[in-house]
């Protein structure tokens, strides 16, 4: 086993946090107040490669591999986990699942588009009464000549206010289950279809969460992903790799937290000394750190392993739960570190704690990321 980053993966790395800080960091709480972000970013993003890190070259992509993805998802979430948040959602669901999929018209119509940042895309898997149980999904899509006539609504849907394209689940044969779901391609603009409420949230403030609502949204027959009835377990194979993005998106936002306050902590000074000084505050910070590597090396081989084209469920679950409740733990000590301080909003801490709790949630809370890892083991 090699744990050295290629040279490659070293300029991506340096690129993107060159990218993150330059053009990030200096408007971070700017953004989170105000609720939103420049799409500018997201193209800038896809004009370095980064939007189409997975997908190959012949698609417009970089034609690197979840490693990397891993890599880039934790620069960004360092500086700004909304910003790493919208780009999971745009990589590894929207384009993901027509990439891994859709027809071949559809990929070749689609993911250069996506993958250049021309255009950017949403996911809309879940419903009100269809959350961690998304088989309950209710959205309907009834077939009518040449068209599919979609009716439903969907909720928490990243980049539904800026998306060109939505990927949403509809059920087809309300008879099969879960074998009666398919998957559809709709573009923004289509008739019948609609961005709804935009959600005020607790954290991840600049990144967009809304509805989608389906009104007689009348698409092509060629716009379903995939063969019918296949769009439930095509959206669970879609999840292993986003798993793999939020937990890289885990690691970076602990790591963020963990820089911030241990600069803090040689600058402070309490009892005569400056509180790094301090057993206490030094206990905090080597546990920080020793996650946050464990993580970071659960993440990795999950991306590892789904670059070889291995099963990952299991070891994808596995990385996203430690490393999403391990950034919560990073959150919470750092905002003691700071102490007051980390109670405020002058201070990068209180950010990060604000916008943890959502990996603990987001693409399978980390209940349904134990049922998923104990039915994995129970049945080896």
């Amino acid at each position: 086993m090699d744990f050295t980053l290629t040279a490659e993966q070293q300029d991506l790395q340096k690129m993107v946090r060159e990218f993150a800080e330059a053009e990030i960091r200096p408007h971070v709480m700017e953004w989170d107040e105000q609720q939103d972000f420049p799409t500018s970013i997201l193209k800038s993003l896809g004009q370095l490669g980064v939007l189409g890190i997975v997908f190959p070259e012949s698609l417009g992509g970089a034609e690197m591999g979840y490693i990397e993805c891993a890599i880039m998802m934790e620069e960004l979430a360092r500086v700004d986990p909304s910003i790493a948040l919208s780009v999971a959602a745009h990589i590894s669901l929207a384009t993901a699942h027509i990439y891994m999929h859709g027809s071949k018209a559809l990929k070749e119509r689609y993911v250069p588009k996506l993958a250049t940042g021309e255009w950017i895309g949403c996911w809309s898997l879940t419903e009100p009464e269809a959350g961690s149980d998304a088989a309950g999904t209710r959205t309907r899509a009834v077939l009518d000549g040449d068209e599919w006539v979609i009716n439903g609504g969907k909720t928490f849907t990243t980049n539904a206010q800026r998306a060109d394209i939505c990927v949403a689940t509809a059920v087809t044969d309300p008879r099969l289950g879960t074998h009666g779901i398919s998957a559809f391609a709709i573009e923004i603009g289509t008739p019948g279809f609609r961005v709804g409420r935009k959600e005020n949230k607790l954290g991840m403030r600049a990144s967009d969460t809304s509805e989608v609502l389906f009104e007689d949204c009348r698409i092509p027959t060629g716009n379903r992903i995939g063969k019918k009835g296949a769009g439930f377990v095509g959206a669970m194979k879609i999840l292993d790799g986003g798993r793999v993005s939020i937990s890289a998106l885990g690691v970076g936002l602990a790591q963020g937290a963990f820089e911030a306050s241990l600069a803090y902590s040689k600058e402070r000074r309490q009892f005569g000394k400056r509180i790094s000084e301090l057993q206490a505050i030094q206990h905090k910070l080597t546990d920080m750190v020793t996650e946050i590597e464990a993580a970071r090396l659960l993440t990795f081989r999950a991306a590892w392993m789904l670059d070889q084209g291995q099963h990952v469920t299991k070891e994808s679950s596995i990385a996203k739960l430690f490393s999403s409740e391990m950034a919560v733990r990073v959150a919470n000590e750092g905002v003691q570190v700071f102490g007051g301080y980390g109670f405020t909003k002058d201070y990068p801490v209180e950010k990060y704690y604000r916008d943890v709790k959502l990996l603990t949630i987001g693409e399978g809370t980390s209940e349904s990321q134990r049922m998923v890892i104990a039915r994995q083991i129970l049945k080896a």
